[in-house]
């Protein structure tokens, strides 16, 4: 049974985590041979102010502030 945790910035929404989760759990039936129904995904939402790249909160990481910012309109 995969048990799959994915961590996204906050501001996906609801239609992009179906998609997503949709995605992946096809890949796993196809390439993991798991069933559908045992496919396990949680999704755990992080606000740019607690992940960093490269030693830079991605809050203050200019080549990352036009998807922080799209991402905080949602």
């Amino acid at each position: 049974m995969p048990n799959i945790t994915v961590e996204l910035l906050a501001g996906r929404s609801v239609e992009q985590r179906r998609a997503f989760a949709r995605a992946v759990t096809d890949s796993a039936v196809e390439i993991l041979g798991a069933r559908e129904q045992d496919v396990r995904m949680v999704f755990t939402e992080i606000t740019a102010d607690v992940v960093a790249n490269g030693g830079v909160l991605a809050s203050e990481d200019a080549s990352r502030a036009g998807v922080v910012a799209a991402l905080e309109k949602r």
